[in-house]
């Protein structure tokens, strides 16, 4: 039996995005996960995984840790043996590539976004420099979007040929089914997700701000997730001011989802947002940034809005427009957003697809 091995950077996310592609793969397979343990490690091994503990520096960049991790990844490829190995995020692709290459051994890496690496221009350069020689081997790169896909070929990191373009991870439309939509009266405005920067919050709050003094309570905003200390003060500000209600992180969102008659993510830069794709999937209007990652999962004025990215003014606009929909409108809007995601983005098709390319179907 052919032995795949996947290195990932997040035993958690990877469970909650890719378990029904590692499931897939032990049809045919032996299946052996490199990760850090952050949750869901027992739940692969009762599925039958090998597991094998890795810790990863997500974040920092230290010559020193990321050369302990190059050797790990290569004693790790050593002593499994495997036929393909497939790796996903940034330090996994750069240091399992490179491991591969140096070993001889066949490897598809995944570029679910281009994170803030290519935001500053020496880390792209220096990025750009570890992707070409990572990549100088690779069999096939999976990319979740057009656009990220075109700035690889425009920095020369890799040609068009190696490059395949997925719906993302997909998303389970049996998990993620099609839920009544709510009545009307107070408006629910839902964002999910990291309250960071990057994903739009300071132009969300803003524009909840705007909301709320213009709308009093026939909006409120609910944030489902975990912040970054900086808006720590900022969140509970908004919740003393009845603009936002605070629910924490949740590990079960599709109560959220639900309850919402909107999910808003003006994000900065996505892959492709798996929070986008799942609120759809639940017959949820979304008002996201056009940007690569976030427009390929919205018909623009017919299962959402589309704003201008890092614009506060647009976001507040399109906020707006859809408050001002009548209760049909914006319940027809979710329906289409379902049907969207049913004829585009169903999981099982993509696993299907990236499978056939990781076993050399197709």
């Amino acid at each position: 039996m052919k032995k795949v091995l996947i290195i990932t950077n997040h035993s958690y996310m990877l469970y909650q995005f890719r378990r029904e592609l590692v499931q897939k793969l032990m049809e045919d397979c032996e299946v052996v996960l490199s990760m850090p343990f952050v949750g869901h490690e027992g739940d692969f091994q009762a599925l039958g995984c090998k597991c094998i503990q890795t810790e990863v520096d997500r974040r920092g960049i230290n010559p020193i840790t990321d050369l302990a991790l190059f050797r790990k990844y290569l004693a790790i490829l050593r002593l499994e043996k495997p036929e393909m190995v497939v790796t996903y995020s940034i330090k996994p692709n750069i240091y399992g590539g490179l491991a591969c290459s140096w070993l001889h051994i066949p490897y598809c890496a995944n570029v679910q976004g281009l994170g803030t690496a290519f935001q500053k221009r020496g880390l792209a350069a220096f990025v750009t420099l570890l992707y070409k020689t990572a990549f100088r081997r690779v069999k096939t790169v999976f990319f979740e979007n057009e656009g990220n896909a075109a700035e690889f070929r425009n920095r020369k990191i890799l040609a068009g040929e190696k490059q395949v373009i997925l719906h993302g991870a997909g998303v389970n439309l049996e998990h993620y089914s099609y839920q009544p939509y709510p009545e009307d009266g107070q408006i629910h405005f839902l964002y999910l997700g990291r309250i960071m920067r990057e994903k739009g919050v300071e132009e969300l709050f803003g524009a909840m701000r705007r909301m709320k003094e213009k709308y009093g309570d026939r909006v409120v905003l609910d944030i489902v997730g975990f912040f970054e200390d900086e808006y720590k003060e900022t969140v509970e500000e908004l919740e003393e001011k009845k603009i936002a209600v605070f629910h924490g992180f949740q590990s079960e969102t599709r109560p959220y989802y639900g309850a919402a008659h909107c999910v808003v993510l003006p994000s900065y830069h996505e892959g492709m947002s798996n929070v986008l794709l799942e609120a759809s999937a639940c017959g949820r209007p979304v008002i996201t940034s056009d940007i690569p990652g976030c427009r390929e999962a919205v018909e623009n004025g017919r299962t959402g809005y589309l704003c201008r990215v890092k614009e506060e003014a647009s976001l507040y606009q399109k906020m707006e427009q859809f408050l001002e929909l009548e209760y049909e409108r914006k319940r027809q809007m979710g329906v289409r957003a379902r049907e969207k995601m049913q004829a585009e983005f169903a999981k099982d098709e993509i696993v299907k697809e990236t499978v056939a390319v990781i076993l050399g179907r197709k």
